[in-house]
Order: structure tokens, then C-alpha cells, then sequence
């Protein structure tokens, strides 16, 4: 284990922001006109000046270089989901032999790195090289630590030269000021208006740790993120002995230093705890604004990986590493609001009564159950298939948790009864313990889209997404259903608060008698829901194959245009990156399969063919008579794997050229053949001898900490 971090001589708690140009800093160093003008840019989103960006320019340059800065980075997040990063030294020479630090308000603004060699879905071809990283203005610039110096990282949006976004950082901006604008008009209905309204996010991270030896040894995890080859362990998680357990001392060590480094970010990292597969763990932030949530969420997912590996241990971010132990998700908290108006999602002490409160409800109902096949699509990848569905994720038909209370307050309004909240108390009938509010709703962790007291939880996320794409799509599909229940309320009278309030009635009788069937407050994984879902004609788009057509619908791209989030180039460029990377992600996956089977699991087996034959043979040479079962069941599975071998590598060939027709294949081809390769091979595991087994096992993987 490495050495221990100075937390007595610096406590986490004094670090927080300690490497960010925030908002604090720049009241320090910038002239009170210039951090105005910033300031106003950030909180109400008006238009940045240019004479603003040089005067932050200055001053940014000089207290990076304070940091020990020597270069400064454009951050961006392409449509790989990965971040990227350009570097330029501050430096340049000054004519006398020396150097100069320059760094002006051009610079700042605005970099130019290769835009051509990123997916673009055919917005940019090779020869179209010029890409612009914009500098966004309301996530705040920071330092990353390096053992030998720092650097000045500035977070961007990144477009083509035509102006075309390329990232995911640019539709966030889009959709969040969509939403504003549609959000505005329902709060001025009742009165409030003034501040931006800001959708904000609190996405948990779910995250594997296994000894970097292990990882080292297993091709498959090197470069697939998951192991394509491994039998069940003896013992899983039926126990549920590692949920909520204490956590290992080394993994702990890790996190505290994942805490800190987080903390310097001005990351509100708040809570860590061992999930509920043997070497799972969570990490979960508090909420913030939906672009810096996005920017941060980014930042986590590398932090994990750098520190773990200070550790010994390598952080395993796959949505599914280890099959028949949960996998990982990233659970998206999501709500809305601004200083003025506060959380839209709060319900407050006596729901029935706000009126606000329940317009905003009824939109994200009506948001879900309108355009429930895009939040599908927006969580569908090759990684997140092995996930949804399965018993630790939600399934994938899109439906709605609202809890009691709710569901009860709302179908009184909607059957023109009167609506009550009444607010319990649970006595558990010790003495010594206080009695404790009762939550108006149990929690349900087999909904997609759950309501939890003050935010809705999308769950569907996957633990290696960037949470960008699933808050465009909500951001948008808000806007769209604010803007619906704006029209209504304002054709209605609302002139007072009791016509108001039997225009919302009226309101929440239309939205819920037309999509009251997304709302399920059941379990999500019976087979009992499934059935009854298809009679409600909610879709189930199982895989990925199956939801990312979604995307160029002609609906979501007018949805998107209307909205001004994307243009039609821009959605259905996307389809053509996801579908590219859904093809690679199964071709990358099926040619690991077969040369691990090839040059390591096949030499493996025959090895131990030949050790039993031998074996057999001496004893029988010395008159000992013994069962050959052993044996010709060996060499049965061996004929079986040279079979399975040559099938997926014959299917594998077969793969089309065109997108969708290769991501069909591949659901309906390729990964049923490289379903049977594992079979045989997960059963070769459990009769070979265990030092004749070349890779590392489920039972030391994930339980060897």
C-alpha cells in the first residue's frame, strides 16, 4: 500500500475547492465590474463580453501559474463519452533567450483541436480537420495534480467548424436553457419568475475494485472492461453479506484519497459504501447544476481509475464485469429549480396543496410516458444490455414510481375527489428510540423512473455512461411537456388562486387520464408486470438493436429542433456513433473470445487431457481399472469448444457493413455464438485442474481483497 495522505496536518474538510477557480476565487482577484458581468453569465445565463473573458484570462493565468501550472488544457467530452484533453504550454519565447507566460481572453475563449478524428456520424469527414472547444463559462476552470506539476483544465463545449456539435457537453447547454424557458412560463402562472431555472443532477457511481494482478492476467478485462470467460464461484452475493458491510481496509484507504482528490476538485462528494456484489462499492455526490453535474461525473469516473491504482487495484467501471453478481448502474437524481422558486420537485408538507409541485409532477409523468422509447435509447449500449432487466437493474419498459401518498393524491384529482396529505409518524416499539417522520412513499428499486421525496431517480444509467446523454433527453422531453401544460394553464383563467387552482385540477385530470399507464408503483422485475405492461402498450426495447433506432425518429429529431437542443444532422449522427460503437464494442468482444479460446483456454484443456490420458493409462498398466468418464467428458468439451470456435469465428465474418443491419446481426448472431463459446468454456473451468487453469477466477477476483 502506498503511503498515507497528511489528512491530520490537512483535514479533507479544508481542501474543499481548494484547486478550482470558483466563483469565491474570482470575487477575490477580479475588479467588481468584471466578476458581475461573470457572475450574471453563470446564474442567469446572459451573453459573456469579451472584454470579461480578458480580464478573466489574466487572472486565471495568474493563479494557475501560483498552482505551479505550466500548461493549460481545453477539456471536452467527444461522443465517445471519454473526456479528452488538449494541453498548450503557457510559455513562449520571449526574443532574449527567455520565456513569457501569455495567456489572453481569445485563448481562453475559444481552442482548436483535430475535429476529424472523432466520431461524428459523418458531420465531419477525414479531410474536414478544424473542430472549435468553446470555453463554458458556468463550470469553473480547475487544476489537476500531477506527481511532477499541475495544469490549468478549462471545461468546453466542442463544435465543428459549421458549428455543429460534436461533444456532449454543447446539447446539455441547449436542452438546460430549453428548459428554462419553458419552466419560466409555468412559474410566472403562479407567480414566480426572475431566476434561471436549472435542472440538476446527483448521479450515484457504482464501481468494481479488483487487485491490479488479477486484471493484468485476464485479456478480456484488459480490453473489454469484463470478463468473457468465468464459471460461478461457489459463494456470489447470496448472502447479501457485503451490502452495507465494512469496508475492506485497503479499498478504504482508497477512498478516502478518492474523497480528497474529489474535495480539491470541488466535487460534493458525499457517500460511500460497499453495494451488494463482493467487491462492489458506491460513490454518490450531492446535486448540482446539470452541466457542472456532467462535468464533475466525468472527473470521478478518472479520479477512481487513477487513484485505485496507487491502491494496487484497478477501478472495473463495466456495467457488467462479472457475470451472476450485480452489475453496475449509475443512478441518475434528477429534479429542477432556481434560487427564487427552489426545488419544483419538493412536494413540501402537505403535497395535495401544492399546486405547483404537482404541475411539475405531472409534466415529468407525462414527459415519461410520451417519450419513454427515447429514454430507452438513451441508456442502450452493449455494456448496459447485460444489465437491464437482470435482478439488480431496472427492467427495460420505461414506467413511473410515485409511491402512495402520491398516487393517491393524484387519482383523487384526477377522479375530482378531494385530496388529502396527512404525514405519519413510525413508532418501532422501543423505548429508547424516538419516534421518526415516515416517509410518504416506500422506495422502489425495480423502477426506471422512481420518485424519491423531492427528485425523480432515473436508474436505467450505466455505471460507464456519461450522464449527458440521458440529461438532454430529459431536459428536453420536460421542456416539451412544461411548454404543453403552460399552453393549457394559460388559455385557462387563473386570474385568481381559485381559478388557478381548478385550472391545475383540470390539468392533472387531461395529463393523467391520458398517461396514467407509465405510472406502476409494483414490481418492475415480475413476469406478472411484463405481461401487464404490454397491455398497457408500453414499449419493451430489450436491447440495444432495438432502441437506438428511436433516435432518428421523425419525432424526436422535430422534438430536438423545435427545442433547438439538435438539429437533424446532429440526432441522427449520434445513431450512427452509438451504432458504431454498439458493432465495434461485439466485434472487439467476439475477437478476444476467440483467441483467449485459441491460444489459452484450448492449450489449457488439452493439457489436461493429456495429463488424465497418462494417468489413466499408468494405472492401468499397473492393473488398476478406473472410470474414463473423467476423460471422455474432457474430450467431449474440448470437441465442443474446437465446434464453438469455429462458429463464432464463421459468424463473426458474417457481419454486415451497414450499421443497423450489423447491430441486428450482431444481437441475433454473434453474441448467441459467443453465448455457447462461454458455456463450454465455463464448464471446462470447473473440471480442469486448478493449476492447469490459466486465468484468474471469480472466487479470487472478487474475493481476494
Amino acid at each position: 500500500m502506498p503511503s498515507t495522505v497528511p489528512f491530520a496536518e490537512t483535514p479533507t474538510s479544508s481542501l474543499f475547492g481548494e484547486n478550482v477557480f470558483s466563483l469565491a476565487v474570482m470575487q477575490r482577484r477580479l475588479p467588481k465590474a468584471v466578476y458581475k458581468s461573470l457572475k450574471a453569465t453563470i446564474e442567469s445565463g446572459s451573453k459573456l463580453d469579451a472584454s470579461t473573458a480578458d480580464a478573466v484570462a489574466t487572472e486565471m493565468k495568474s493563479w494557475a501559474l501560483e498552482k505551479g501550472a505550466t500548461h493549460y488544457a481545453h477539456v471536452f467530452y467527444p461522443l465517445t463519452g471519454l473526456t479528452a484533453e488538449k494541453h498548450d504550454s503557457f510559455f513562449n519565447p520571449d526574443g532574449l533567450g527567455g520565456t513569457i507566460a501569455e495567456f489572453e481572453g481569445k485563448t481562453l475563449i475559444q481552442g482548436e483541436p483535430d475535429g476529424s478524428s472523432f466520431p461524428s456520424g459523418g458531420i465531419r469527414q477525414t479531410f474536414e480537420a478544424r473542430g472549435y472547444t468553446i470555453w463554458d463559462v458556468t463550470s469553473p476552470a480547475y487544476i489537476l495534480e500531477n506527481p511532477n506539476g499541475t495544469t490549468l483544465c478549462i471545461p468546453t463545449a466542442f463544435v465543428s467548424w459549421t458549428g455543429e456539435a460534436l461533444d456532449k457537453k454543447t446539447p446539455v447547454l441547449r436542452s438546460m436553457q430549453a428548459l428554462n424557458t419553458q419552466a419560466q412560463r409555468v412559474l410566472k402562472i403562479f407567480g414566480t419568475n426572475g431566476a434561471f431555472v436549472s435542472s440538476t443532477a446527483g448521479p450515484e457511481q457504482e464501481y468494481f475494485l479488483i487487485d491490479k494482478n488479477f486484471f493484468y492476467a485476464r485479456p478480456d478485462l484488459i480490453n473489454a472492461g469484463r470478463t468473457l470467460f468465468g464459471a460461478a464461484p461457489p459463494k456470489g452475493q447470496e448472502f447479501e453479506d457485503h451490502y452495507f458491510g465494512a469496508i475492506p481496509e485497503r479499498v478504504l484507504a482508497c477512498m478516502f484519497e478518492v474523497e480528497r482528490e474529489c474535495f480539491k476538485l470541488g466535487i460534493p462528494v458525499k457517500t460511500r459504501h460497499n453495494e451488494v456484489a463482493p467487491a462492489q462499492y458506491e460513490l454518490a455526490p450531492v446535486f448540482e447544476f446539470a452541466n457542472l453535474a456532467t462535468d464533475h461525473q466525468q472527473l470521478i469516473m478518472v479520479t477512481l481509475k487513477r487513484v485505485a491504482e496507487k491502491y494496487g487495484m484497478v477501478c472495473l467501471l463495466h456495467e457488467k464485469p462479472f457475470v451472476g453478481v450485480n452489475g453496475s448502474g449509475k443512478h441518475l437524481n434528477y429534479s429542477m429549480g432556481s434560487a427564487v422558486a427552489g426545488n419544483l420537485f419538493d412536494p413540501g408538507d402537505t403535497p395535495s396543496e401544492n399546486a405547483q409541485f404537482l404541475v411539475f409532477c405531472m409534466a415529468m409523468i407525462r414527459a415519461t410516458y410520451k417519450w419513454s422509447k427515447l429514454l430507452r435509447s438513451v441508456v442502450a449500449s452493449a455494456s448496459n444490455d447485460h444489465r437491464l432487466g437482470a435482478n439488480e437493474a431496472p427492467p427495460a419498459i420505461i414506467s413511473v414510481f410515485l409511491g402512495s401518498e402520491l398516487t393517491e393524491i393524484v387519482e383523487a384529482i384526477a377522479g375530482g375527489k378531494a385530496a388529502s396529505s396527512k404525514k405519519e409518524e413510525m413508532h418501532v416499539g422501543v423505548d429508547v428510540l424516538p419516534t421518526i417522520p415516515k416517509h410518504s412513499g416506500d422506495r422502489n428499486r425495480t423502477s426506471p423512473m422512481a420518485f424519491t421525496g423531492n427528485r425523480f431517480e432515473f436508474r436505467a444509467v450505466g455505471s460507464s455512461q456519461s450522464i449527458a446523454g440521458p440529461l438532454v433527453a430529459l431536459n428536453t422531453i420536460m421542456a416539451e411537456s412544461l411548454n404543453y401544460c403552460a399552453d393549457l394553464l394559460e388559455k385557462a383563467d387563473t386570474s385568481t388562486p381559485e381559478k388557478r387552482g381548478a385550472a391545475v385540477e383540470e390539468l392533472i385530470k387531461k395529463v393523467y387520464s391520458e398517461c396514467k399507464n407509465v405510472v406502476f408503483n409494483g414490481d418492475g422485475y415480475s413476469e406478472a408486470w411484463h405481461n401487464e405492461a404490454a397491455k398497457r402498450g408500453l414499449p419493451n426495447l430489450k436491447t440495444t438493436p432495438d432502441s437506438l433506432p428511436v433516435i432518428k425518429d421523425e419525432d424526436v429529431i422535430a422534438l430536438f429542433e423545435k427545442y433547438k437542443v439538435l438539429s437533424r444532422r446532429e440526432t441522427e449522427s449520434r445513431y450512427e456513433v452509438y451504432a458504431e460503437q454498439y458493432v465495434k464494442t461485439i466485434k472487439v468482444e467476439a475477437s478476444l473470445m476467440l483467441e483467449m479460446a485459441k491460444t489459452i483456454i484450448f492449450p489449457a484443456a488439452i493439457r489436461y487431457q493429456s495429463e488424465l490420458a497418462v494417468s489413466l493409462a499408468n494405472l492401468k498398466a499397473v492393473g488398476i481399472e478406473t472410470d474414463a468418464d473423467t476423460l471422455k467428458y474432457i474430450t467431449k468439451l474440448i470437441s465442443d469448444l474446437q465446434g464453438a470456435i469455429k462458429k463464432l469465428g464463421d459468424t463473426k465474418a458474417g457481419m454486415p457493413g451497414e450499421a443497423h443491419e450489423a447491430c441486428d446481426y450482431s444481437r441475433d448472431n454473434v453474441i448467441p455464438a459467443m453465448v455457447a463459446l462461454r458455456k463450454i468454456v465455463d464448464e471446462l473451468e470447473g473440471m480442469v485442474a486448478d493449476d492447469l487453469w490459466p486465468l484468474p477466477t471469480y472466487q479470487e477476483m472478487l474475493f481476494i481483497k
